[in-house]
């Protein structure tokens, strides 16, 4: 299960901007994840559970934003949209469809004490 390291890398990123800061606790994550990226987003929230216990962020809130999949069609030459990898284009079905948008995992914002 890969959401593990990503939780442990997320709780790397919120105890270091906390402490940078000098908070004494992290009230909220916000995380943007992308359609496309290949989190489980519910087995992502059990990990950050586990990995944020005895931090700073024990307790927060994770929000979450889902970011839309979005790919360029090389066959049509135009941005379409996206639900999962691999799938045809929705106006002409080629499946030469390269994903732009809605690939990654970022975390958005941190709100502290």
């Amino acid at each position: 299960m890969h959401e593990m390291s990503l939780a442990e890398s997320i709780r790397g990123i919120v105890e270091e901007t906390a402490q940078a800061q000098g908070c004494t606790r992290v009230k909220t994550v916000v995380l943007e994840i992308g359609e496309l990226s290949s989190v489980e987003v519910e087995a992502l929230r059990f990990c950050l559970d586990a990995v944020l216990r005895d931090t700073l962020a024990e307790g927060a809130a994770i929000e979450v934003d889902s970011v839309p999949g979005v790919g360029w069609c090389l066959a049509c030459d135009r941005s379409v949209p996206l639900a999962q990898r691999y799938d045809p284009c929705p106006h002409c079905g080629s499946y030469q469809v390269r994903p732009t948008d809605g690939t990654m995992m970022r975390v958005k914002e941190i709100e502290v004490d």
